[in-house]
């Protein structure tokens, strides 16, 4: 286990973190501690466990509109999807038509061909 200090309203924190994970670790903990500082600026001092609890439901808050928006992409790409695949089997489908009635002409052209030249002949 990496071990990193972290800066929370001024306080210093040793906490523990997986190998490689100590600039993601020092990352978001300089994200938390703008929100704390924000709220600071904001209220005052109205105290360290106030402070973070604080942060902690506005970070929350973000988190479930963030949630929201990202079920709301996955519902999109779900009905993106299913417009694709009903699209593409329309495809396929007059491709098949188009097939079965350019085989039908060749035919046809075929046999007026074989008309024709035993008409000449």
């Amino acid at each position: 286990m990496a071990q990193v200090t972290v800066s929370i309203d001024g306080k210093q924190y040793r906490m523990a973190c997986d190998e490689g994970q100590e600039e993601h670790l020092i990352g978001l903990a300089e994200r938390f501690d703008r929100y704390v500082l924000h709220l600071k600026e904001s209220f005052g001092e109205i105290g360290d466990q106030r402070l973070t609890v604080m942060a902690g439901i506005m970070i929350m808050d973000e988190l479930s509109e963030l949630q929201k928006r990202v079920m709301g992409m996955e519902s999109e790409i779900l009905t993106l999807r299913k417009t694709r695949d009903d699209a593409l089997s329309k495809a396929d489908k007059n491709d098949a038509a188009l097939t079965g009635a350019l085989g039908s002409l060749a035919d046809r052209m075929e046999t007026l061909a074989g008309t024709l030249t035993t008409r000449k002949e």
